[in-house]
């Protein structure tokens, strides 16, 4: 009875969802397009469609590494995310990271969730602050890509942990009160962190840290496995192909960003691709006389070095690059022991 209700108050949600998004008007009226480049809204479409190949990369690199049991499960996390983020982004989750700032003095807090509800006036229009050469509807794609991706970020610390639906309720709060927030106070030109000079080009604050310090907490808070045994992972074909997905989604999520300049898009994905070949030919000739689980090991480095990139790779210079793509390796070697050390596996 309680779990026939609980899906009755779901579905009337729903069904008030859709039909707000019937009768809120769009907002958008007249709007001058004069300003819009061609390149720049054909390369931010590219890289939307880019970073949401990175979600079903995720789910084949966590399925690929858990109990054969909980493949299924863990992969449908990440694809749940891509629905409902999608969902309470155009609700309200646009609105509060890049709404019109709630705070004085630039010190702003979070977005007024009435500035674009519903996308209320998000359309082929630009936006002289967050879309200036392009529609602020491929502005609020792009960053829904962010959205998505973040939430499941986290299931790899869940897998095996929690029920879906405790999981589907997480990632809705996890969006509303923790990521739109945070993407504000970085990103939104208002942001007391922008102001107060963090730097964050492409998530490394927004993303990655939000989603490791959830994920973190989260394992911390539910503790250990019913499977106490060491198991090796499910599928390493799955893997390999996940660190592929999620190489080919990282040009678009970490250079295709706003306010790339066009000339440097070419010379600095193509440096950053050499550097990462190198350095993954060099670590799979250390690695290739052992086991074949190495494999693992390979692909975690590689989404270390892609990992490491994402807040900086606008601001450093190509000297400072190699010394954080050499020693993310050596973090994550690190991180493995300290996960060992609490007991969070």
């Amino acid at each position: 009875m309680k779990s026939t209700v609980r899906w009755w108050i779901i579905l009337v949600l729903l069904i008030i969802v859709a039909f707000l998004g019937v009768i809120v008007p769009t907002g958008t009226g007249e709007q001058d397009l004069s300003k819009i480049d061609p390149g720049d809204t054909a390369w931010m479409l590219t890289a939307t469609g880019l970073v949401l190949l990175m979600t079903p990369g995720l789910a084949f690199f966590y399925g690929g590494m858990v109990h054969p049991k909980n493949i299924i499960s863990t992969m449908m996390q990440s694809y749940i995310a891509m629905g409902i983020v999608s969902v309470l982004w155009v609700v309200v989750g646009f609105s509060i990271a890049f709404g019109e700032s709630i705070g004085s003095g630039g010190f702003g807090l979070f977005g007024n969730p009435l500035t674009y509800f519903m996308f209320r006036g998000v359309g082929a229009g630009t936006h002289p602050d967050l879309a200036p050469t392009f529609p602020l509807a491929v502005f609020a794609m792009f960053q829904l890509k962010f959205a998505i991706i973040t939430p499941a970020l986290i299931t790899g610390s869940f897998a095996g942990r929690v029920r879906f639906r405790a999981y589907m309720l997480f990632i809705s709060l996890f969006v509303i009160f923790v990521y739109a927030p945070l993407a504000h106070w970085t990103w939104h030109p208002n942001g007391f962190l922008r102001n107060w000079g963090v730097l964050d080009f492409a998530g490394g604050t927004v993303v990655h840290m939000s989603a490791g310090f959830a994920a973190l907490t989260g394992a911390l808070f539910l503790g250990r496995r019913k499977e106490l045994k060491e198991f090796k992972p499910a599928n390493i074909p799955y893997i390999l192909l996940s660190a592929g997905m999620l190489w080919f989604g990282w040009f678009g999520f970490s250079r295709f960003g706003p306010g790339c300049q066009r000339g440097s898009r070419f010379c600095t994905g193509k440096y950053k691709y050499c550097i990462g070949s190198r350095n993954a030919n060099l670590d799979f000739l250390r690695c290739c006389k052992r086991e074949k689980t190495i494999g693992c090991g390979l692909c975690h480095r590689i989404g270390c070095w892609i990992g490491c990139h994402y807040a900086g790779c606008r601001f450093c210079k190509c000297g400072v690059k190699h010394f954080y793509w050499r020693d993310s390796s050596n973090c994550k070697q690190l991180c493995h022991y300290a996960q060992n050390q609490i007991h969070t596996r």
